[in-house]
C-alpha cells in the first residue's frame, strides 16, 4: 500500500496545476495562491508527500485547524496536535467539491453488483464446463470447452464489450430488448421515481464474465484431470462409490484450490478493473467514475479510486487464504 501511495502521488504530481484546475480558467492570481496554500502546493515535494501519506493513513496527526478545514471524523487523542484514528481522507473533488470517499462509496454498489453477477456467471458455468471437459476428456464436449476458453482468454474485454454492445444492444435490440447503455437504478422521466432495472445488468455482466469464465474452465479441467489420476480416486471407485459421488464429493473438492485462486484474483480485478466495460455500457460504478474523472482532470477522485482498488485486492487475497483452509483442511493457517 505504501508503494502504491507513493506511485500514485508521483504520477499525478506532473499533470498540470491542481490549483488552476480548482480555480478554473477565470481564477485570478490571488485566488490561485490561496488554493495552492490550502492544498499545500507551496510546500516542497517531499513535504507534500508526507502530508498526503498522513491524509490517506488511518493513523494520523492533525492540528485542530486541519481537522476543522478537512472535516476529519474519527477518534481524537491529544491537545493542539491530535493523534487521529480515522477513515483515510482522500481529499475533495476538483469538480463537485464533494468528499472523494463519499463519491467512491456512492459508486461502489454498482460495481459490486456488476462484478458479483459476472463472477457468479463465470463460476457456475466455468466449473461446470471444466468438470464436463475433464470427465469426458477427448470428446467433442472437451474440445469445444477448450476451444471456447482459449478464445475467451484471447479477446480483450474492451473489444468484446464493443462487439457485444453493438450486436445485442443495436442489431438485435428488437429481439433481445436489451439497452446499449443503462445502470442498475434509473429515474422515470415522468414521475421522477427511482426504480431497479436488472435488464441493464445482462450485457455488462456477460461481457465482464467472459475472460474469468474461460480461465476457470481451463483451471478446473486441468486440476480435475490431475486429481482423477490419484490413487484415492481409484480406491473410491474400487469401494463401489457411484461416479457422481467420486467426482463431486472427492475429486472436485480437492481440485478447487487453484480455481479459488483464480476466482478471488479475478473478482478483485473485476471490482477494480471494469473501467472500459462500465464506460462502454454506461454503467454507473467506480470504473465509469474514474474514466469520467480522468477526462475532467479530477485527480483526487482518480487517485482515490486507485488506492481503493488496491485495498480491495489486499482484502480479497486475505479472504482467499481463509477459503483455502475451509476448502482443504490439509492446509494449515500459520
Amino acid at each position: 500500500m505504501i508503494g502504491i501511495v507513493a506511485l500514485v502521488f508521483i504520477m499525478f504530481q506532473g499533470f498540470g496545476d491542481p490549483a488552476r484546475l480548482v480555480a478554473g480558467q477565470s481564477g485570478d492570481k490571488k485566488t490561485i495562491e490561496n488554493i495552492r496554500k490550502d492544498l499545500h502546493l507551496d510546500e516542497p515535494k517531499w513535504k507534500q508527500f508526507l502530508i498526503y501519506l498522513n491524509d490517506v493513513s488511518p493513523l494520523s496527526f492533525y492540528s485542530s485547524e486541519e481537522i476543522e478545514n478537512k472535516k476529519i471524523a474519527g477518534l481524537f487523542i491529544g491537545g493542539k496536535t491530535k493523534f487521529v484514528l480515522k477513515f483515510p481522507y482522500l481529499g475533495r473533488s476538483y469538480q463537485t467539491k464533494t468528499d472523494v470517499s463519499k463519491t467512491l462509496l456512492d459508486a461502489l454498489p454498482g460495481t459490486l453488483v456488476l462484478a458479483f453477477t459476472a463472477m457468479l456467471f463465470a463460476c457456475i458455468l466455468g466449473i461446470s464446463l471444466g468438470v464436463i471437459a475433464a470427465v469426458k476428456k477427448g470428446s467433442w464436449a472437451d474440445q469445444s470447452a477448450v476451444f471456447s476458453s482459449i478464445a475467451g482468454i484471447s479477446v480483450p474485454s474492451f473489444f468484446m464489450a464493443i462487439i457485444i454492445a453493438y450486436l445485442f444492444g443495436i442489431v438485435l435490440h428488437a429481439y433481445t430488448g436489451l439497452n446499449l447503455t443503462g445502470s442498475l437504478f434509473e429515474i422515470d422521466e415522468l414521475t421522477g421515481e427511482k426504480f431497479l432495472n436488472l435488464k441493464n445488468l445482462v450485457l455488462p455482466a456477460f461481457t465482464l464474465g467472459i475472460r474469468p469464465l474461460a480461465i476457470i474452465t481451463q483451471l478446473t479441467r486441468s486440476s480435475m484431470l490431475d486429481v482423477l489420476g490419484q490413487d484415492y480416486i481409484r480406491t473410491a471407485y474400487a469401494k463401489g462409490l457411484s461416479k457422481r459421488t467420486v467426482i463431486f464429493r472427492h475429486a472436485l473438492q480437492n481440485a478447487l484450490n487453484p480455481v479459488i485462486t483464480a476466482i478471488t484474483g479475478w473478482f478483485a480485478e473485476l471490482l477494480a478493473g471494469a473501467f472500459f466495460v462500465e464506460y462502454i455500457f454506461g454503467w454507473k460504478g467506480i470504473g465509469k467514475l474514474t474514466v469520467d474523472s480522468l477526462e475532467k482532470l479530477d485527480y483526487p477522485v482518480v487517485m482515490g479510486a486507485v488506492l481503493f482498488s488496491a485495498i480491495i485486492f489486499i482484502f480479497i487475497n486475505i479472504a482467499a487464504d481463509v477459503l483455502y483452509r475451509i476448502i482443504d483442511p490439509r492446509i494449515k493457517v500459520v
